[in-house]
């Protein structure tokens, strides 16, 4: 099912997968909350609307928003390969390995050169398995992890089998680095970036991330949001 930019004549209850450009901070629920409310006030009342892959909060770029009966096709959609750009700082963690807490902890960098940083790159690259990062959606009997290490329990979860098909170094900046990541479903990219840290006896957490592609949506085919929205209440639909 192909984006289309007009949206006139285009029933949404027979399936429509808008390819939203996520704005950062919002939640992936948080979008569509938004576009279900907005198709209700355009005369879809009980319409379905989902999404396939969840992006974090302080990430960009595609999120695929399933509506209507083209919800049916979110897992297979979320089952497909995706591409990332992440920029990343080395040197120092965080608990999230991301922007959202602190930094906790400080390593050496001296040692480390873009020689060293594409070698690591290279091993980390294939399939393997992952540990999810403590700060993530991921069910601990049936309690979200991020709830639990929020609350200071111990957690400890499960690691999955993730592939990732290529990385490539884009940028390099010591102690900042760009990658660009092209991986399976279920590949969490912020454990990668810690992966990384420690692979060049370091540390590191992500500063930025953009996913760039979802299956074959690529983001230069996404809508921004507010334009999407926009769209949906002027009814130009009908």
């Amino acid at each position: 099912m192909e984006q289309q930019y007009d949206l006139k004549g285009i029933n949404f209850e027979e399936g429509y997968i808008a390819v939203i450009d996520k704005p950062l901070e919002w939640t992936s629920a948080d979008v569509v909350r938004k576009v279900k409310f907005a198709l209700r006030r355009a005369g879809y009342p009980r319409i379905k609307v989902g999404h396939a892959g969840t992006l974090d909060p302080l990430a960009t770029g595609i999120l695929l928003v399933c509506i209507g009966r083209a919800t049916k096709m979110a897992d297979a959609l979320q089952a497909e390969e995706k591409e990332y750009v992440a920029e990343l700082m080395l040197g120092a963690t965080t608990p999230s390995h991301d922007l959202e807490h602190p930094i906790d902890k400080t390593y050496p960098t001296d040692h480390i050169t873009r020689e060293g940083v594409e070698q690591a790159l290279r091993v980390l690259t294939g399939e393997r398995l992952q540990a999810p990062p403590l700060y993530s959606a991921k069910k601990v009997e049936g309690v979200r992890a991020y709830e639990l290490a929020r609350a200071g329990e111990e957690v400890e979860l499960r690691k999955a089998l993730i592939n990732i098909y290529e990385m490539e170094l884009e940028a390099c900046e010591l102690p900042r680095i760009r990658i660009r990541v092209r991986c399976s479903k279920g590949t969490y990219i912020r454990s990668l970036a810690a992966e990384i840290g420690e692979e060049l006896r370091s540390g590191a957490h992500l500063t930025s991330l953009r996913r760039t592609r979802s299956g074959g949506f690529t983001v230069g085919q996404a809508w921004a949001l507010e334009e999407f929205l926009e769209k949906l209440a002027s009814n130009e639909t009908k």
